[in-house]
């Protein structure tokens, strides 16, 4: 499923958009019912519907949403199945004039000083001055999540990006996050939730908690989690955690002998190599060509191609080596540059803002909105205009 939408005719952006509302109808985000009433909302906007009420007005306006960030769009079905499922009780989703961008589109790409309009919200604000609140924060999650999962695709040059984020979160946010990292272009997630809103399982291997079930033998490890695929999930492919010992190179040999010998060729697909950043392998260790002359904590670029190579000499070229644990888009786009020999990369807890900001990813994405028109007329606090977008698609609802 596709969600980079490319510069095509208004027609053809407008199909895109409809097409993805059919796909997304509003029971797929099971909405808590208290939306509507304003409870998840800040409570300045619940009293303004009620002072405006009171007051006996109730004026049609135009709510504009934009981002001071530059990145990627996503949320758009999200949104706007919010605004129309969660009005205010007596208001008609239909009257509502709904001008946006696409999910997936990439926004302020001129900087970060743009400004671009994301959405116009036309209607009576007495409908929908509640949901200021919890549309900006889809939109700013949401956006969050693929904009880093996109800066991290787009340094891996079109190898898979595995979305590993769920333990690292509040697991109520597993299901949008595994949602906005597949907009960003992850190939897959690393739980069910993470892929329910468009039809995916997780994927995954083995943890070390696996190992440790076996008493700390990877080998035994890995030929019992085979076992178990061919019987019970043989559409799985079978990747070893190599790093338990701290050894991957040794280690990933002695799995791979150990799978061909009980299941021949070609049943191990891959090792996943996960060392920490405080620990140097000990395939590395006093080795001449880097001892001293290298940082080699971590998952490396030596360790990673010393591994390709006893894969290869003992006629291993079949089983693909992924890399996990902290891998930033300046540390993937160096792996990918030095022609590192990785078939794919696990990220984490980084796509979720969980970092210092700095390797080229974001730890917040903001959203804001403004009253840009009143019964027709121009009216906003300074500094803030309505802004025409010709990219955007109106809403048929």
């Amino acid at each position: 499923m596709s969600f980079t939408p490319t510069p095509n005719a208004a027609g053809d952006r407008a199909q895109m958009l409809h097409e993805g509302l059919q796909r997304f109808a509003a029971d797929v985000f099971q909405f808590d019912p208290r939306i509507a009433t304003g409870w998840l909302s800040d409570r300045y906007f619940v009293r303004t519907a009620n002072t405006l009420r009171h007051a006996g007005r109730d004026p049609v306006v135009t709510m504009q949403v934009f981002a001071k960030r530059k990145g990627v769009l996503a949320g758009v079905y999200e949104a706007l199945r919010l605004l129309q499922t969660q009005l205010a009780p007596g208001y008609d989703f239909t009257e509502l004039e709904v001008d946006t961008l696409l999910e997936g589109d990439e926004i302020n790409q001129g900087g970060e000083d743009d400004w671009e309009p994301v959405m116009h919200v036309t209607g009576k604000y007495g409908g929908f001055a509640h949901l200021e609140t919890p549309l900006l924060g889809v939109l700013a999650r949401r956006s969050l999540v693929a904009s880093n999962t996109r800066r991290v695709v787009s340094a891996a040059g079109g190898k898979p990006i595995i979305f590993m984020a769920p333990r690292h979160d509040d697991w109520r946010v597993q299901t949008p996050d595994g949602y906005a990292a597949v907009v960003g272009g992850a190939e897959s997630v690393s739980s069910d939730a993470a892929g329910a809103w468009w039809g995916a399982r997780g994927v995954g291997t083995m943890p070390h908690a696996m190992i440790a079930a076996f008493g700390g033998d990877t080998v035994q490890a890995t030929l019992a989690f085979t076992r178990y695929l061919r019987d019970e999930e043989p559409q799985v492919q079978v990747m070893s955690l190599v790093d338990y010992q701290n050894d991957s190179v040794n280690t990933s040999l002695a799995v791979a002998r150990a799978v061909r010998a009980e299941f021949g060729d070609h049943v191990l697909t891959g090792v996943r190599v996960d060392t920490s950043e405080r620990l140097i392998d000990a395939s590395l260790i006093g080795d001449p060509e880097v001892w001293g002359r290298a940082k080699l904590t971590g998952v490396n670029a030596y360790l990673v191609r010393k591994l390709r190579a006893a894969l290869d000499a003992e006629g291993f070229g079949y089983v693909g080596i992924v890399v996990s644990g902290g891998f930033t888009p300046d540390k993937i786009a160096s792996f990918e540059k030095e022609g590192v020999p990785v078939s794919a990369y696990g990220v984490g807890s980084s796509l979720l803002g969980h970092s210092r900001g700095d390797s080229g990813l974001l730890t917040e994405f903001d959203y804001t909105a403004d009253l840009v028109r009143v019964d027709g007329r121009a009216e906003g606090k300074v500094g803030r205009t309505f802004r025409e977008n010709p990219r955007m698609v109106r809403v048929r609802w």
